[in-house]
């Protein structure tokens, strides 16, 4: 007779030795695993503290404020001279020596060292005020116009004294000066709005540099990528996934399109370079270039994730269509196109966030040219087709290739703002899918 009472030595209460270590495995694998997520979050903090602490001074700039004469004899005497930049500096230079001289600001400082903390940025800056308005001439005007670079490294912490010693675009008397019209209130840093409006400069004048040429090639480029990628891409989609038939030549084309979604993006810079320059002898740099190599690029990503919502719609949608009588586009465009959307969408803005942060490509087109005006007067017609732009990765590493700190201070603020770009897209993807998700 059979004691029930006792416990069988395989019971499933009882752990034995190969359930120990199978336990243990699953323990050391969750551990590992969460290891893993905290390492690559915590390169993720010091990757942000790295550019934000670089670039957060970008959003900054340092002005000086003080009165301009703009004589009208000086301007007739000079029968049209004074329409040269060099004139207006002059005129800069005398009108901050007679401020600082008269609020008794000057101390030891010559005259070269008061021309050497204004920008020069600023004389073109009074020019284009008077070419625009010829009626400030004779009059008296308050200007706030950007300091010296080093100047603005100073109050940044970027100059110190003892660099100061060593560099010869700075000297203590300048920097005892800036000390002096700061408590006076003359010279003040505020928020930099125009690092977003301004074109780029010159090596000599990091503190008018700016992104607005960048980001105006940037939306250019991503409107291109938009109105071609978005729809070839999913009628492919469409077609591969709905109507075309299975068998060796569709399986071939999705074969190629899986590789070309793994391509390095460089490979898409030489393919542009060769048929839309090279061949079709399309303008170098014009962001129709541009949009038209990264539209080639992020086609594979929308076709992919495009044929995944498709498939994610279940069958049943489409029978149901299709017994009440629907034709067969009738059950794809009116039912299941639909339903797939926030797939689709969610694919294309992915696939354009990808675009955006590219930069090889780009390289390889030639938009890396020094672009100091926008183009065309903001003719968008023009500036698409014809003249050379660049775009916010291409700044970012144009950027980076001059020796002068400012320029590193400025790249970092650009990579801050091409993040908040990417995140507000990523976002807005998110957005999407969460609205019009349906759960089946």
């Amino acid at each position: 007779m059979t004691d029930l009472s006792s416990t069988p030595s395989n019971s499933l209460l009882t752990e034995d030795k190969r359930t120990k270590k199978r336990n243990a495995a699953e323990r050391r694998f969750r551990a590992f695993g969460l290891g893993a997520i905290l390492v690559s979050c915590l390169m993720l903090v010091i990757l942000l503290i790295s550019i934000v602490s670089n670039g957060a001074s970008s959003f900054k700039q340092t002005y000086m404020a003080f009165p301009v004469t703009i004589s009208q004899e000086e301007f007739d005497a000079a029968e049209g001279s004074i329409l040269k930049t060099g004139a207006y500096n002059k005129m800069l230079q005398s009108a901050l020596t007679e401020y600082l001289t008269t609020n008794d600001l000057l101390g030891d400082a010559t005259e070269d060292d008061v021309k050497n903390m204004i920008s020069g940025e600023a004389a073109a800056d009074v020019r284009r005020l008077l070419l625009a308005n010829a009626a400030v001439i004779g009059t008296e005007i308050d200007f706030n116009l950007l300091a010296n670079g080093r100047i603005d490294g100073y109050f940044k912490g970027r100059v110190t004294r003892e660099t100061a010693a060593l560099d010869t675009k700075i000297t203590g008397a300048q920097l005892d000066l800036a000390d002096r019209m700061t408590e006076d209130g003359s010279m003040v840093t505020r928020f930099n709005w125009s690092f977003f409006t301004n074109p780029d400069a010159s090596v000599q004048r990091p503190e008018a540099a700016g992104l607005g040429v960048a980001i105006l090639g940037s939306l250019y480029m991503m409107a291109v990528v938009l109105c071609l990628a978005l729809p070839i891409g999913v009628a492919a989609s469409i077609y591969l996934e709905e109507f075309a038939k299975k068998n060796w030549l569709t399986d071939v084309i999705e074969v190629n399109i899986a590789n070309l979604a793994a391509v390095p993006s460089i490979v898409y810079g030489i393919l542009g370079l060769a048929i839309f320059i090279n061949f079709a002898e399309l303008h170098q740099s014009s962001p129709l270039v541009g949009g038209l190599v990264l539209t080639l690029m992020t086609l594979p990503t929308i076709i992919i994730s495009t044929r995944a919502a498709l498939k994610s719609i279940p069958p049943s949608i489409r029978d149901a269509a299709l017994g009440v009588g629907a034709s067969k586009m009738q059950s794809v465009f009116h039912h299941v196109l639909p339903l797939a959307a926030p797939g689709i969408l969610t694919g294309t803005i992915i696939g354009l966030a990808q675009a955006l942060g590219e930069t090889a490509p780009l390289l390889l087109i030639g938009m890396v040219a020094f672009v100091k005006e926008y183009p065309a007067a903001y003719s968008p017609e023009l500036g698409l087709f014809g003249e050379a732009s660049t775009a916010l990765p291409v700044q970012i590493f144009n950027w980076t290739t001059r020796s002068d700190p400012a320029f590193v201070e400025r790249a970092s603020g650009a990579i801050i703002t091409l993040l908040v770009f990417l995140l507000m897209m990523n976002a807005l993807a998110i957005f999407l899918r969460k609205k019009f998700e349906r759960r089946w």
